[in-house]
């Protein structure tokens, strides 16, 4: 039983929860700008920093629980002859075959998919496994995730600001600590936490903007349809501002053969 609560991401998704509202009522607790200002009855900054920290736990379990792009069999029944109809056959982008999950059903694995052993399912685009969403990201959440990075950002910065505006002197460091023990340790961890989030958001921008993926920057030498690429190189690279386009606007499945065949001409 515990075993499956784990697998689930409970207690992870329970960690973060915990670990949110805590930083938050600490906050709110200590002699901080948004205490006063609750004192005051100036609301509409306490209200809207609230608001902005529930829109990012809602966020996180959207991204959290939705399907990332999980290679189904319903989805995919059929696709091979399609995609063969559809696609001059070559060496390199020949149709693959998954050697877990779909080899026993004889289905074929989409470009751009992995196999996850976390999910024990191929993602469609698949970025990465990220432990702290217990949950892969790939096609259909990846762009959820940014806009989750960006408003855990927004939150994680101002809850910074919050944070030092309650410290206050007292007349030693033992007494300092007591007083601003947790102020401070709310600090250390929102610190640390920004820092991950503007490392993490700043990497995905910057392969959103060459549509590359995690796992094809740091692995690209072991994939068979990149290998006949330099390092400078990238078959689905359409220029900065499409590559941003295609992945904040264009809400669609993409077949990425066809996009690859177009390139590789290109390429030859």
């Amino acid at each position: 039983m515990f075993k499956n609560v784990f697998r689930s991401g409970f207690l992870i998704r329970t960690a973060h929860v915990i670990l949110t509202w805590v930083i938050t009522l600490i906050l709110f607790l200590h002699d901080t700008d948004l205490r006063r200002q609750r004192e005051n009855g100036e609301l509409m900054q306490p209200v809207v920093f609230s608001l902005l920290v529930l829109l990012s736990v809602m966020l996180y379990f959207t991204v959290s629980l939705m399907d990332p792009g999980f290679v189904l069999s319903d989805s995919v029944k059929g696709s091979g002859e399609e995609l063969e109809e559809m696609i001059p056959q070559n060496p390199i982008s020949r149709l693959r075959r998954c050697g877990y999950c779909l080899l026993q059903v004889g289905q074929q694995q989409p470009m751009r998919a992995k196999h996850c052993q976390a999910c024990k399912h191929c993602v469609r685009r698949f970025d990465h496994h990220c432990p702290w969403i217990e949950n892969c990201v790939g096609e259909r959440n990846h762009c959820c995730f940014i806009i989750y990075l960006a408003v855990q950002l927004l939150a994680l910065l101002w809850a910074l600001q919050i944070a030092w505006s309650g410290f206050h002197s007292s007349d030693s460091w033992k007494l300092w600590l007591i007083v601003n023990g947790f102020l401070l340790a709310s600090l250390c961890v929102v610190g640390v936490l920004s820092l991950v989030v503007v490392l993490l958001l700043g990497c995905h921008l910057f392969l959103i903007s060459i549509n590359s993926t995690t796992w094809e920057f740091m692995s690209r030498h072991r994939i068979s349809y990149l290998k006949s690429y330099s390092d400078e190189e990238n078959p689905f690279d359409r220029g900065i501002l499409c590559n941003l386009w295609d992945f904040f606007c264009m809400c669609r499945t993409v077949v990425w053969e066809q996009v690859y065949y177009r390139g590789s001409h290109n390429h030859v």
